[in-house]
């Protein structure tokens, strides 16, 4: 099972650190808004639609990438922690440190790009890691259909578990943008398979 983590507090951060910097920035960025006065980072970086003033979220396109730090509530801040916590090393192993911040960074934005693709036209609002997430699911499930070799059976059946439950919990939960995570699902499938498809030439 290779999400299974062995490692010391010091070997994760010697280990994966990219990893460690976006948990410690989501959870500062966190408690940042709470201990200030009217959420000021949440309001300058939530993701957000507006009919006729912004319809496609482009007045203030950072807003692409600064909503992937921010989470509404603990629950959610807690969700996507630990699922970076537990899933994202083996990742980053396989990618290098610099091609994974790469990575997870544009699956977080081409999951807001396809949740606004949808929601053109629509009052929409967002703010979470989960594009990001569903980035790293993605790109796993892209190992677990083609390269299965480089997982184990507990493994593979690991991801499409995680995979199938949080399409019925997005489905079911009308607070959660299940488009964000299909595309950002979408693009760690699509991202890499053409790391793989490279490195193999």
């Amino acid at each position: 099972m290779i999400f299974l983590r062995y490692e010391s507090f010091r070997e994760y951060l010697r280990l994966y650190p990219v990893t460690s910097v976006i948990l410690a920035l989501n959870l500062l960025v966190f408690i940042a808004d709470l201990v200030l006065p009217g959420d000021p980072l949440f309001e300058a970086g939530f993701f957000r639609m507006i009919p006729v003033y912004d319809p496609y979220g482009l007045v203030e396109p950072w807003r692409y990438v600064t909503s992937i730090f921010l989470h509404v509530g603990w629950e959610h801040l807690l969700f996507n922690g630990f699922a970076l916590l537990v899933f994202a090393p083996p990742l980053e192993r396989l990618l290098g440190h610099g091609r994974y911040a790469a990575f997870y960074l544009m699956a977080g934005i081409l999951g807001n790009v396809y949740s606004a693709a949808v929601h053109v036209g629509d009052s929409h609002f967002a703010a979470g890691a989960s594009g990001a997430v569903y980035g790293v699911f993605g790109a796993y499930l892209y190992l677990a259909l083609f390269r299965k070799r480089a997982m184990d059976e507990a493994s593979r059946k690991t991801v499409y578990s995680i995979l199938l439950f949080g399409l019925l919990y997005s489905i079911i939960s009308p607070r959660i943008d299940i488009w964000a995570h299909v595309g950002g699902c979408l693009a760690g499938f699509l991202m890499l398979g053409m790391f793989v498809q490279r490195r193999s030439r």
